[in-house]
């Protein structure tokens, strides 16, 4: 019988951008391998979630996608639930944790780390058991824990949650870190992102589009403040400014549905990178792609991404 490879698994389809070779690892090789896992379920103000694994199994960070639609878009990946052991979460938000409890009910392999901050905010402000404490492992910002093969560091963002964490996740040499919902970037959480290799970054509105748009004021100026959201030309500035061919994958996330569109949003970062001569891909995995210095996607909004593998 011929060896099915990792594309071949059924319902899977997987983006290998360390695999310059044209075709994925035969999937006997997936039990010793050390490649990093990463998919997402959903990324903008529907709901945010998404999964970072390896071989022996992962984290989500975020709840706020349907439990059923993560348990699917896994399944679909050849993820067992079994093998998530953790919920990470960013902040308290309703996009970030409408489905917190009822995955923890459901699957008992899972606990759930967040500050007690963040905790005690889930708890004042959403109607949610109180038996979500039972599952709580509570962290604290810039104190590494470990689940499975990570090392996790949470850092400090400002945003206008009850508390309000980014996450860098290290593994085999590599750091993946992810920075949502946040209205700048002050010096810890930049000393965090400027160290990934595979960075998940907010892209949240064109000023533009903000400003000309149909939000009442209030909302315009709160999304513009410290404790707001990124805008396009500030994640650019930021991307470029960090850039080293260390980093080989970015992942633009929580896009406004109405005052953004993923092709601007997309345009904007590759322009201020090319203008420091970075040739910048569109996670295509295309020859042309594989042959970038940085791979660039922007996050869909209500639907799952392929898998993406990265060798470390």
């Amino acid at each position: 019988m011929a060896k099915r490879t990792l594309r071949d698994l059924p319902g899977q389809f997987a983006i290998d951008f360390e695999n310059t070779g044209g075709s994925t690892p035969p999937a006997e090789e997936l039990s010793d391998d050390n490649r990093l896992y990463y998919l997402s379920f959903g990324s903008g103000s529907s709901g945010n979630s998404c999964y970072i694994g390896t071989r022996r199994g992962g984290v989500i960070i975020d709840a706020g996608v349907n439990d059923a639609d993560v348990e699917r878009i896994l399944a679909e990946n050849s993820i067992p639930m079994s093998n998530v052991k953790a919920i990470l979460l960013t902040h308290d938000h309703t996009d970030h944790i409408k489905y917190v409890y009822k995955l923890l009910r459901t699957n008992k392999n899972l606990r759930l780390y967040c500050t007690n901050r963040v905790l005690l905010g889930i708890l004042r402000r959403h109607s949610i058991s109180k038996r979500i404490k039972e599952f709580h492992n509570p962290i604290f910002k810039e104190i590494p824990f470990r689940v499975l093969d990570f090392e996790i560091t949470a850092f400090e963002v400002p945003h206008d949650g009850s508390d309000n964490v980014g996450y860098s996740i290290s593994y085999n040499g590599v750091n993946f870190v992810l920075a949502t919902d946040l209205g700048a970037i002050p010096a810890r959480a930049e000393y965090y992102m400027s160290r990934a290799n595979y960075l998940v970054i907010e892209a949240n509105y064109d000023l533009r589009m903000l400003l000309n748009g149909s939000y009442p004021e209030h909302l315009k100026a709160r999304i513009q403040t410290e404790r707001g959201h990124l805008d396009n030309e500030v994640t650019a500035a930021f991307l470029s400014r960090i850039y080293t061919p260390a980093l080989r994958n970015v992942f633009l996330c929580h896009l406004s549905k109405d005052n953004n569109r993923p092709e601007i949003a997309l345009s904007c970062v590759r322009s201020a990178l090319e203008k420091r001569g970075v040739t910048v891909g569109d996670a295509s995995n295309s020859v042309t792609d594989r042959n970038s210095d940085i791979h660039i996607c922007a996050l869909p909004r209500f639907e799952g991404t392929p898998l993406f593998v990265f060798r470390t």
